[in-house]
């Protein structure tokens, strides 16, 4: 009777603390998401009209990061993004942690500098997922963006002869409440996480390599 009670007490206590932990996730999920779901990029660049702006029903996210390297230091890094090419260059642990069988590259490859409008580009393993992965081209214009269905818009723009920034405007549609709540608790954080560090790796690629012819 006495451990009946002991273990109800423990049972108690850890439903109190899994409450407490998860009222103090979605707190803090209230509290960043104006940081995370803009993160990088100002007003000025959230309220600008961007190529793709037509296929969305509003923007899910903003996010921006200024590049010390010239635009066209910075496309061939950016165009090669894919599972099947050079990766995503972000946490390539946890993209794997769901089988998508992701390696990042630390080199711009000459056979991968030729996307187009039309093409697609693959998220996850063939042979895990099939092709449901696959992401259209909707556009592209050479070294300035690239408009990825279900994704959004990818745009470097000139700072000036050897700054850019570069922008990815995600495309968010009508969902349902289910859909929403998902988004909100888990894939809109997850996505920052993930897009951040991809922004940050090509920043760092692009200013290395940059760097590196100029000497």
């Amino acid at each position: 009777m006495k451990a009946n009670i002991v273990h109800r007490r423990r049972l108690g206590k850890s439903g109190s603390l899994a409450i407490a932990l998860l009222a103090g996730y979605v707190t803090a999920l209230f509290v960043f998401r104006r940081a995370y779901k803009q993160w990088g990029a100002s007003d000025e660049e959230v309220a600008k009209r961007l190529p793709g702006d037509e296929l969305m029903a509003h923007a899910s996210a903003n996010h921006a990061v200024t590049i010390q390297a010239p635009v066209d230091a910075v496309w061939p890094w950016l165009v090669q993004i894919g599972q099947d090419r050079a990766g995503f260059y972000s946490y390539s642990f946890l993209e794997n942690l769901v089988l998508a069988d992701i390696h990042n590259a630390n080199k711009v490859v000459p056979e991968w500098q030729h996307l187009k409008a039309g093409d697609t580009i693959r998220l996850g393993s063939k042979e895990v997922y099939g092709d449901i992965t696959l992401l259209k081209v909707v556009a592209l214009e050479k070294n300035h963006y690239f408009i990825l269905k279900d994704w959004g818009t990818f745009i470097l723009e000139p700072v000036d002869a050897n700054t850019t920034r570069f922008l990815i405007r995600s495309h968010g549609q009508k969902e349902n409440w289910f859909r929403q709540i998902l988004l909100f608790l888990l894939f809109d954080p997850i996505h920052f996480l993930m897009e951040r560090k991809m922004m940050l790796s090509i920043k760092k690629l692009a200013e290395r390599s940059y760097r590196g012819h100029q000497i």
